[in-house]
């Protein structure tokens, strides 16, 4: 058995930033699906906001105004203390990734250069052309390699050993030969990503089933607001391949079948660059009111930018156009359309990224601090990674003298016995199910039932066509019966916990009675702060999901009507 203080899993930037500040002050190892440079947060595009001021518009900028924009476009249900405390941190941690090498774009006085994004009323999204998450990912992981961090690449982690409130450690299957193995821990850190892939209509990478969330829900941790699922507006029609925001921070338009840049009519201000449940909501009300192309899309539009300024700031989008749509977008409109995108909701933290469960902590998009509430603004996301992966070293750094034990290697043992049981029985079972099958009505369901429109008939349906494929899921029978990258038991195994969660968001998104962020009923169309300013947490049950709620932290911005 192998030993470690801190076990981080996820190889992304929640993950390394973590690693490379902890390696050297404690034994630890991190863990992922992928090689870390495969991570999902390689395809982030478009910027980490941090209130720099070093462009014109910006020199009054300041953490506390980048604070009230990210609260408004939560629609006010982040917890305003963790958002605060990442707003603070923004310029920190970007100088930090600055001078550990990462190339940001620059001004003409050699100052990182910073664009508008959506719901901001400053230009504050850093950013590296339309390949900042490339560029971040492997800034850190050169940290990294540096700091002689252990990775065990490619082990997919399949339980969390708790006991009595306290993590002991986790149990992972190497994929290259099948084993299993325990490995103990006095603090363990998940940095596991979303769960995008519950979606048909998914800018997501394949790796992204959310397997954190769920392995942490199956352990007793509670799960909060996974009804609220963000739509991005502008993904590649046909494909869902993200394009940026930084196309329309860039100044690019959208237009309808008339040709008319429709966003006027519902921000009237902002317009494209309103947050991003208002743009998907007003594309897809163009679409179903008659007024998109093959009533599927709308056009994105950035002839106007000329060839020269695309190649600087977009090289990365025009690339995409080209190779996956046939389109140039220095001579045609880009085909788009709303997709699935990010997970607002995630394992239940504290402003440290502690859970309820002592020596175990998340970091990342499988988290929720909550610092996005109903609505992540753009640029958030990258600056929430790095901002709580910091966060949590740090607060390790604090409490692990407090943490520190002797494993229970009986307990782990039984625990590790347990697993390899759980499995010797998924590979011995007879059945007549396919997972693929289940897993593509699952994401059929979610997309058409729970997404960027909710009602209530819709939503039931979603429930009960989740339970049915629940049932289903028992009479799963696996053709591969080696355990050498058997990766058919690998996306069998996911796809229970995918179950898990597409239940707990689309429950939740039956219970919320009222429209926040990105979740919109059309029945029931008014925010509810008297009701509803309220955290929904799920816990783990033999019957599914046992519901409460917390409340949400005020500290300076009272709750009003988001105008933009």
């Amino acid at each position: 058995m192998h030993h470690y203080d801190v076990i981080i899993v996820g190889g992304g930037l929640s993950g390394l930033m973590a690693s490379v500040d902890l390696v050297g002050r404690h034994k630890a190892a991190l863990f992922s699906k992928v090689h870390p440079l495969r991570s999902h947060s390689l395809a982030a595009q478009g910027g980490l906001n941090a209130a720099l001021g070093n462009v014109p518009g910006s020199a009054d900028d300041n953490w506390e105004r980048h604070a009230f924009d990210t609260i408004k476009g939560s629609d006010y249900l982040a917890d305003q203390d963790a958002v605060e405390l990442m707003c603070r941190m923004g310029p920190e941690v970007v100088y930090e990734l600055e001078h550990w090498g990462a190339p940001f774009s620059r001004t003409p006085e050699g100052k990182i250069a910073q664009r508008p994004f959506g719901g901001a009323d400053y230009p504050r999204t850093c950013y590296a052309a339309d390949r900042t998450g490339h560029v971040l990912l492997h800034t850190l992981y050169e940290q990294s390699v540096r700091r002689n961090v252990e990775v065990y690449e490619e082990w997919l982690v399949t339980s969390l050993v708790v006991k009595e409130d306290t993590v002991q450690g986790i149990v992972a299957m190497d994929y290259a030969s099948g084993r299993m193995e325990v490995f103990s821990a006095s603090a363990v850190i998940f940095a596991t990503g979303g769960y995008g892939r519950v979606y048909q209509n998914s800018t997501n990478a394949l790796i992204n089933t959310g397997s954190g969330i769920s392995v942490a829900y199956r352990a007793g941790i509670p799960i909060k607001d996974l009804e609220f699922v963000q739509f991005h507006p502008t993904t590649l029609y046909g494909t869902n391949i993200l394009i940026t925001e930084g196309a329309r921070g860039e100044g690019g338009t959208l237009l309808n079948n008339k040709g008319a840049r429709f966003m006027k009519n519902y921000a009237e201000r902002l317009m494209e660059l309103a947050p991003r449940d208002i743009v998907s909501r007003s594309m897809t009300t163009e679409i179903l009111e008659g007024r998109g192309f093959e009533n599927a899309y709308l056009h994105l539009d950035l002839r106007h930018l000329g060839r020269k300024k695309i190649d600087e700031r977009l090289p990365g989008i025009r690339d995409i156009a080209i190779d996956f749509a046939g389109v140039d977008p220095a001579r045609d409109p880009l085909p788009v359309q709303p997709g699935q995108h990010y997970s607002m909701g995630g394992i239940d933290t504290n402003e440290r990224g502690q859970t309820r469960v002592r020596g175990f902590y998340a970091a990342g998009e499988c988290a929720c601090v909550s610092v996005h509430g109903a609505n992540r603004l753009g640029g958030n996301s990258l600056l929430e990674t790095v901002v709580f992966g910091k966060i949590v070293s740090d607060d390790l750094q604090n409490t692990m003298p407090s943490l520190k034990q002797e494993p229970d290697v009986s307990f782990l043992n039984r625990a590790l016995a347990g697993e390899k049981e759980r499995i010797d029985r998924l590979l011995r079972k007879d059945g007549t199910r396919n997972y693929a099958d289940i897993r593509d009505e699952l994401r059929q369901t979610m997309a058409k039932n729970v997404g960027v429109f909710r009602k209530e008939d819709e939503l039931n349906e979603a429930v009960r066509a989740i339970s049915r494929l629940k049932a289903m899921y028992k009479e799963i029978a696996l053709r591969n019966k080696s355990r050498i990258f058997n990766f058919e038991l690998i996306n069998t195994l996911e796809l229970e916990g995918m179950l898990d969660l597409a239940e707990i968001i689309s429950i939740g998104a039956l219970a919320r009675k009222e429209s926040r962020g990105s979740h919109f009923r059309t029945d029931f169309p008014k925010r509810d702060d008297a009701n509803w300013l309220r955290h929904t947490l799920a816990s783990f049950s033999g019957e599914g999901p046992r519901f409460d709620y917390k409340e949400v932290k005020i500290t300076r911005y009272a709750p009003q009507e988001r105008k933009y």
